[in-house]
């Protein structure tokens, strides 16, 4: 069914669009949350274990110069946070010198982190994750663990083929792929959504983090730099996430098809960078407008550090944080190191320009529990 809105809610979303792509860049202090705003998962790890309705432990490795995160290397301890005894996450990670018994992709014992992600999809809203990186005494691991990766970051993903016959085309039949979205040497399009915020300790700096946004094939990576937070305190990390509505001209029915309460693009004349491959919604008939992420604002402690604005996504991904340790992040002369999370909390805005429903897949494993 065409999805109808309002007069008022499309003049909303403009207005939300115009506001956002304006925010002053003097605005430091966490915003109150808006009356949109619903408190939609709050977890503070009560059950005494990680309760797998909610999450899934991720065994995965990916990029270079590691071997991977595994479910061996998360657990729930007990620790104080902000002067409160309860219990935490704890994600360990293996440096070069360890010798353990866990291992990651490969069977290697070194090189080896630990990730958890969401079983729910979340969209616009507020992001609050309170974790501890480091130790103050450095007993067991450097006060900062160099090498090691500590991350909070939304992911989804999804691989959309095409027919063999129709590999530069549009087609019907396979409608979320997009010619302009073309993975190179396969007729497929590649959906990614991901904020990340942040990415502490590449090269070992962890006063700076890495806050990168990806909308498919568009990116923006950026570093901003961090108060000291490698410190063996807890901090409060908070992530504002919009999207909107943005009008497009010019597109007319015959130039779309609807997929899963969305409307695709199938025609190249209608230009890549004014939709960046994302959905449309019909708003009447040969009336259009794309779904777009806005903005991301990044928060420490309540002080702004950063934000995008620039190929920020807008369909609906997984909470995950952790651990790891890719090559990028440095040598790890250490045998472990572990990352603390204290509570999550999301709270949804429901903007006009959510797109939920389209990536759906958990990030699968790519290596067995024991490899040889």
């Amino acid at each position: 069914m065409p999805m109808k809105l309002s007069i008022w809610k499309y003049l909303s979303s403009i207005m939300i669009f115009a506001a956002l792509a304006s925010s002053r860049a003097d605005e430091v202090a966490l915003p109150p949350l808006p009356s949109s705003a619903r408190l939609v998962f709050h977890e503070n790890w009560s059950a005494g274990r990680v309760d797998s309705s909610q999450w899934y432990m991720l065994r995965k490795k990916w990029g270079q110069g590691n071997h991977g995160v595994t479910p061996d290397n998360v657990a729930i301890k007990r620790d104080t946070v902000n002067d409160t005894e309860q219990n935490v996450l704890v994600c360990q990670a293996d440096g070069d010198q360890y010798r353990g018994a866990i291992t990651g992709a490969k069977g290697e014992k070194t090189r080896v982190g630990g990730v958890i992600a969401t079983k729910q999809f979340f969209a616009s809203g507020r992001y609050e994750v309170v974790m501890k990186v480091g130790r103050p005494d450095g007993e067991g691991a450097p006060a900062q663990p160099n090498g090691a990766v500590p991350a909070i970051w939304l992911y989804a993903y999804r691989w959309a083929e095409t027919s063999a016959e129709k590999p530069t085309a549009f087609n019907a039949d396979a409608p979320l792929f997009n010619p302009n979205l073309k993975v190179s040497g396969s007729p497929a399009t590649e959906y990614w959504s991901e904020i990340d915020f942040p990415e502490l300790g590449k090269n070992g700096d962890f006063t700076h983090g890495g806050y990168n946004v990806f909308c498919q094939n568009r990116y923006e990576w950026k570093t901003f730099a961090m108060p000291p937070v490698a410190d063996g305190k807890y901090h409060t990390y908070d992530m504002e996430w919009r999207t909107g509505l943005k009008p497009l001209t010019n597109v007319t029915d015959a130039q779309v098809i609807e997929y899963n309460g969305f409307w695709w693009v199938q025609d190249k004349a209608i230009p890549i960078n004014s939709y960046l491959g994302n959905p449309l919604k019909r708003l009447g008939a040969n009336h259009y407008a794309a779904c777009t992420g806005l903005t991301v604002q990044n928060l420490v402690d309540g002080k702004k550090v950063g934000g995008n604005t620039r190929n920020v996504p807008c369909m609906a991904a997984q909470l995950t944080m952790g651990v790891w340790l890719p090559g990028w992040g440095g040598l790890a002369p250490w045998q472990t190191a572990q990352v603390f999370f204290g509570p999550v909390k999301i709270w949804e805005y429901d903007d006009l320009g959510d797109v939920r429903g389209i990536l759906t897949e958990d990030v699968p494993p790519n290596f067995s529990e024991r490899e040889p």
